[in-house]
């Protein structure tokens, strides 16, 4: 299995500052976004990621994970460690030649995803694309109907650059602390998303992990390595068909 970081004037992980929420309702205090970096926008081309794709294997299914630190491996050892290298091992074991390409960013909302969607698709076109973003627009009470915008454009963008590619949505949910209106719209856009866009729709992809206090890191929003394989193990009910069927 090929699995590709995606690395420009973007970061992955650059260092431990803490990030600002956007104008709007003030977060809880006692939550962190799910990230502790700030990204650069992507402006480079000439990258480690574009190098690795020259060599790749053509017969190989592409997954493109578009997503935020839950996605990147925010605070584990190695990337290898989070859910999108995970469900691409799964799939090796079922004999599905895979390329991996973790496109997670720490601190994206569906704004900054939206800003390098074209940048991403100019690197590689996936023949499976699965948006996991949203997260931090959760934490930081971002109007929902902004991310609902902000997400059908991610879609219509990967549409327009692989009209023949499967995407999958995955839901997040919102914390409780901007009352109970906020959090069903929240939780509304992401299945109507998928709808839209006739994409594969994973209910919350965080299940079984979020509030579990071992399954998370000591901040309680980033998964420990046993809880990104939970995240894969729920992933991979999803992608894992999709992608076996691609690759048929």
């Amino acid at each position: 299995m090929r699995t590709v970081l995606m690395l420009s004037a973007l970061v992955l992980f650059t260092g431990c500052q803490e990030v600002e929420p956007d104008p709007g309702p003030e977060r809880p205090e006692s939550v962190e976004p799910f990230s502790t970096a700030t990204p650069e926008s992507p402006s480079t081309p000439d990258t480690p990621f574009a190098e690795a794709a020259d060599d790749a294997d053509e017969e190989a299914v592409t997954i493109l994970f578009f997503g935020d630190s839950l996605t990147a491996g925010y605070g584990l050892a190695s990337p290898d460690l989070a859910y999108p290298a995970l469900v691409g091992a799964r799939l090796e074991e079922a004999g599905v030649p895979v390329r991996v390409v973790n496109a997670g960013v720490s601190g994206e909302t569906s704004a900054g995803g939206r800003g390098r969607i074209a940048w991403a698709l100019r690197q590689t076109t996936p023949d499976v694309f699965v948006l996991a973003l949203g997260a931090n627009d959760g934490l930081r009470g971002v109007d929902p109907a902004a991310t609902r915008e902000n997400l059908d454009a991610i879609l219509d963008a990967v549409e327009k650059a692989a009209p023949g590619a499967r995407l999958v949505v995955a839901g997040m949910e919102a914390l409780p602390n901007y009352g109970e209106d906020y959090t069903e719209r929240f939780r509304a856009v992401f299945p109507a998303v998928a709808e839209a866009h006739d994409a594969a729709f994973i209910p919350f992809l965080l299940d079984g992990v979020a509030g579990v206090a071992r399954l998370n890191q000591a901040d309680g929003v980033h998964p420990t390595p046993e809880g990104q394989r939970i995240i894969a193990e729920t992933v991979a009910e999803t992608v894992v068909p999709i992608a076996s069927q691609a690759a048929s």
